[in-house]
């Protein structure tokens, strides 16, 4: 299928958060900290308020009335503390943008600084185990003994990588616009993956009951994991309104995004594997170092991948935090499994040269037959099927093993692999399905964040009723509709599928009107192990003069149960890979160790991929069946694609060079030196 909203897109009729047609809108500008931390002793709005079109200045001067049990990070202007640069301490409210942004400048705000701490290291001396990581796992695992293992292995490696923080620079910036109505009813159209919980917090902070608020977002410009939860500029959007006694919009530019919207964590991963003779795993231990901030405890479960990977009689996995004076990092496309699956891949790669066995042959001897962690069983596992089909397309048997030896002028050319994994989740939802003028209407409050919501939707709700998908017409972004989970963790399609599936059985039952809540048939589904699986290849090519690394081929190959729309599902996959690119080889925030914050705050210093970079990049997949998931067979891609992909192109330089470069992004000065 086409993408349903395609033409709405390409024609420029798509409404985002920042365009909807507001009569009388003002605009609200932020005004964010210039220290690390300390405290506001003071804000002097008088010569703000005094310039053309001011209406109003926010600050701890004036704190808003919200819940005490308020979002830290949301309940803004309600304490003095500073504990990151970059924190909203004020906000401009007037007429034009212009003029807020004139007069966010005049205010003058007071500190008092203290010492700041922003640097995430190993040896930290307020490293702690927290309860639980994300989403809600426990922090360490640990089975048979690791360091007997270790000490029988014929092979053994011990090595530490580390990822610097990254953003998720979506496309649309984050933004919300705030109608007060004269009921009290408040309307933000907000740029969120999650409509539902995004009314239900901001209702929340506001001290509101749910049902008085609603959240419009129809169209998403992407996300990547950060409007996945409320973010500041909601929150912001409706305290500005309220005071301003109008509508206002709220736009974060690209470098308050970098301040205020989230980020991926850096870590500091070290890994120990040990090997028999025949390249059979005897021990894994993978420990994760990772931060967040004072205010909010965000641990990323960075350690959690070798849980389900490999085969092993000894396995133990661990997470340590610190909290900095730094912003809270969130939600970032396969949190945990991104970062930590770098790490474990590469590793692997690291066995297999000390072990002297090809890394996709390593791989599978060690392919498990029930989660290696907590033995459950698999509702299907096709990772060896993606190995092999990936090394024939690939053409891994040509591979000279020994790194270092082909070249082609001064360019040095390598190859690599990885596997990649991601869970395959899905929540309760609800929708319905109804009758109107001969067609079929569907109402979920899911969000089409790019990744064509709407399109799979339709498909899925045209197949269940056995008609044209253009006789199917679907609702969503809307948080007045039935109530539906964030579109995030690769179960949004998986989730509110579940719920058109059963709201168009119902219609064909009743034939006028069918409705489903999906939420007792997620508490029975059957214990396993749910996983989509897949695996990556990469060719680069090294300049021996310059250290200039090119990407010359990616290929990876997925195993996802049922792929219900091929364009749609090749998008997602190559997005994902190219993301994984930019993780490998150009992303990375660098933090100020003397003023804090960071230091690269726009897509001018902050470098992502395009076309251009890889001049081909193949995604496929294999006819997975698996039943037992949910009544379309599917598992979410939304992620799998960025998992493994910095490994296999990490472990393709290696493979160029000669030289394990264990700190990304590795950049031809990481090459060189």
């Amino acid at each position: 299928m086409n993408r349903i909203e395609g033409r709405v897109k390409v024609t420029g009729l798509a409404t985002y958060a920042a365009e909807y047609p507001v009569e009388g809108v003002a605009y609200c500008y932020p005004v964010q900290s210039t220290i690390a931390r300390g405290r506001v002793t003071g804000v002097d709005a008088g010569q703000a308020l005094a310039m053309p079109g001011v209406l109003a200045v926010l600050s701890v001067e004036d704190p808003p009335d919200l819940a005490e049990d308020a979002d830290p990070e949301l309940a803004l202007f309600r304490s003095r503390d500073v504990v990151y640069r970059g924190q909203l301490v004020a906000a401009v409210v007037a007429g034009t943008y212009d003029q807020a942004r004139a007069a966010a400048d005049a205010v003058r705000v007071a500190y008092q600084p203290q010492a700041h701490d922003v640097r995430l290291r190993a040896d930290h001396p307020d490293l702690y185990r927290p309860e639980t990581v994300n989403p809600n796992l426990p922090p360490d695992t640990d089975k048979g003994d690791v360091e007997a293992g270790l000490a029988a292995a014929a092979s053994a490696v011990d090595v530490t990588y580390t990822t610097p923080p990254l953003h998720n620079n979506a496309m649309e910036p984050h933004a919300a616009v705030a109608v007060w109505a004269d009921d009290g009813r408040l309307l933000v159209y907000d740029s969120t993956q999650g409509a539902s919980g995004d009314r239900d917090s901001i209702a929340k902070t506001l001290g509101l009951p749910a049902g008085q608020v609603r959240v419009v977002s129809r169209h998403v410009g992407g996300g990547f994991g950060s409007k996945g939860t409320t973010r500041p500029n909601a929150v912001l959007a409706a305290l500005a309104a309220r005071a301003a006694g109008r509508p206002v919009k709220v736009v974060f530019t690209r470098q308050q995004m970098f301040d205020l919207t989230g980020y991926r964590t850096p870590t500091v991963q070290r890994l120990r594997l040990g090997a028999d003779a025949d390249g059979r795993l005897t021990a894994v231990e993978h420990t994760a170092y990772v931060q967040s901030s004072r205010i909010v405890e965000f641990a990323e479960q960075a350690a959690t991948p070798g849980r389900v990977m490999y085969a092993t009689p000894a396995l133990r996995t661990a997470h340590r935090l610190v909290r900095l004076d730094v912003a809270t990092p969130s939600w970032m496309r396969a949190p945990g499994e991104c970062p930590g699956m770098y790490a474990l891949e590469s590793a692997m790669d690291e066995l297999a040269e000390a072990a002297g066995i090809d890394p996709v042959e390593l791989r599978i001897r060690n392919e498990p037959t029930t989660e290696p962690d907590g033995g459950l069983p698999f509702s299907s596992r096709s990772l060896v099927t993606c190995l092999r089909e990936g090394a024939r397309r690939f053409g891994w048997d040509r591979r000279d093993p020994a790194p270092g030896l082909r070249r082609e002028g001064e360019w040095l050319v390598g190859t690599g692999v990885a596997a990649s994994t991601y869970p395959a989740r899905r929540g309760p939802s609800q929708a319905t399905a109804t009758v109107r003028d001969g067609d079929f209407v569907i109402r979920v409050a899911a969000a089409d964040i790019g990744t064509g919501a709407r399109t799979v939707l339709t498909r899925i709700a045209a197949d269940c009723l056995g008609v044209a998908p253009d006789r199917v017409h679907v609702e969503l972004g809307d948080s007045d509709l039935p109530a539906a989970p964030v579109a995030g963790g690769s179960m949004g399609t998986a989730s509110w599928g579940s719920a058109v599936v059963r709201a168009c059985e119902a219609l064909r039952a009743d034939g006028g009107e069918g409705s489903a809540d999906t939420t007792e048939e997620v508490k029975a589904d059957e214990e396993l192990a749910r996983h989509a699986f897949g695996a990556q290849f990469a060719e680069v090519r090294v300049s021996s003069v310059t250290g200039e690394i090119r990407l010359s081929r990616l290929l990876g190959v997925f195993a996802a149960g049922r792929v219900l729309d091929a364009r749609l599902a090749r998008s997602q996959f190559v997005g994902g890979m190219t993301m994984g690119m930019g993780m490998a080889l150009m992303e990375e925030t660098l933090t100020d160790d003397e003023f804090g914050g960071f230091l690269h705050r726009d897509l001018a210093q902050y470098h992502v991929p395009a076309c251009a970079d890889v001049p081909a990049i193949e995604a496929v997949w294999i006819d997975e069946q698996d039943g037992l998931l949910n009544p379309m067979g599917s598992k979410g891609i939304g992620e799998i694609g960025i998992v493994g992909a910095a490994a296999a192109i990490g472990n393709a330089v290696h493979h160029a060079t000669g030289r394990r470069v264990r700190d990304l992004p590795i950049t031809p000065a990481k090459i060189l030196a």
